[in-house]
């Protein structure tokens, strides 16, 4: 079947079936017609032709930097839900972390049948400018606040400090960090620093023996509170920049018999759903991570439908969840 066969059934022109399957203007009562035919047929469109006609895949490249994570399953399930609303589909990139694939992955869709890119980047250096305006489609960036393109970001400094004000308001005055690399401008950066500005705003000192710093896994988590746990002067909180770093802490204290939190308390940030369920359950804050890929999925959408609109940034916000580790 073809749209001219289609159109002779329906008694419409070829043009009005090409408009009714690429959602233009059609009289309500052609259009009826014209669905009538493709029910009878089980006319399907092919995508190559639509491609052609309409210069769109109606395809969308994610690059996603950790794909067993949590917090990163819940922002694709959110870019996922509101491509479907569109009739889109993803193409998913998993960089395991690394700025050189983050990097080759960009020059990959800059070459695919793609029609944007939603990138959930660890870092935006000056390769990632140079490859990203070099695309004639549209990117936008999730999780980092980026000056040059529309991006969705969260409030990491905010909740660091909200989360630091929770821990002193419990009591505890000698705090550690875990936390991961500066290269990482959110995480690594913005976290640190709402924890250092919370420390100095309430005239308690930071000590620098009790930043540890390692990847964004539960190794981290581990070897650094049981680094912490050998100090002669040990720490009686721990604040961990994510949930995943909090839970292997927590398995290291259980391991050392260190009590949570009476001995020692734990924190995260991420709100990911086996925290709600360990022993003891996490305090954390949560990102509204779903939410911040239906938006991300939106803004590339209007990219695409209208490519001169303005570079957007839009913050979202957090909230502390305060549970038995704290």
């Amino acid at each position: 079947m073809t749209i001219s066969d289609i159109a002779k059934m329906a008694g419409v022109s070829p043009a009005a079936v090409s408009r009714y399957l690429n959602d233009g203007y059609v009289s309500e009562e052609k259009r009826e017609k014209i669905k009538e035919a493709i029910e009878k047929t089980g006319y399907v469109p092919s995508r190559q032709a639509q491609i052609l006609r309409t210069k769109r895949t109606k395809i969308v490249g994610v690059i996603i930097p950790k794909i067993d994570s949590d917090s990163i399953s819940r922002v694709v399930a959110g870019i996922s839900e509101q491509l479907l609303e569109e009739d889109y589909q993803l193409l998913l990139a998993n960089t395991e972390n690394d700025i050189k694939n983050e990097i080759k992955y960009l020059k990959t869709f800059k070459q695919s049948f793609v029609d944007g890119v939603i990138l959930i980047a660890t870092a935006i250096t000056d390769e990632h400018r140079k490859v990203i305006k070099s695309l004639k489609i549209p990117v936008v960036a999730v999780g980092q606040k980026v000056d040059f393109i529309s991006s969705i970001y969260h409030d990491d400094y905010g909740a660091a400090y909200a989360m630091t004000a929770k821990i002193i308001e419990k009591g505890h005055k000698n705090i550690a960090f875990i936390g991961v690399p500066d290269w990482d401008a959110a995480v690594g950066v913005d976290r640190l620093r709402g924890f250092k500005d919370c420390l100095a705003d309430n005239k308690l000192k930071f000590n620098s023996d009790w930043l540890k710093i390692g990847m964004f896994d539960m190794d981290n988590g581990y070897e650094n509170a049981k680094k912490l746990m050998k100090m002669k002067k040990k720490p009686d909180a721990i604040f961990c920049a994510t949930d995943t770093i909090a839970m292997g802490a927590i398995h290291c204290l259980n391991e050392l018999k260190v009590k949570v939190p009476k001995d020692v308390a734990v924190c995260g940030i991420g709100n990911g759903k086996t925290v709600r369920v360990m022993e003891p359950p996490l305090t954390t804050a949560d990102y509204y991570y779903r939410e911040s890929g239906k938006e991300g999925a939106r803004m590339i959408l209007e990219k695409i439908e209208n490519p001169k609109s303005p570079v957007m940034a839009t913050m979202l916000g957090f909230e502390i969840i305060e549970r038995e580790s704290l």
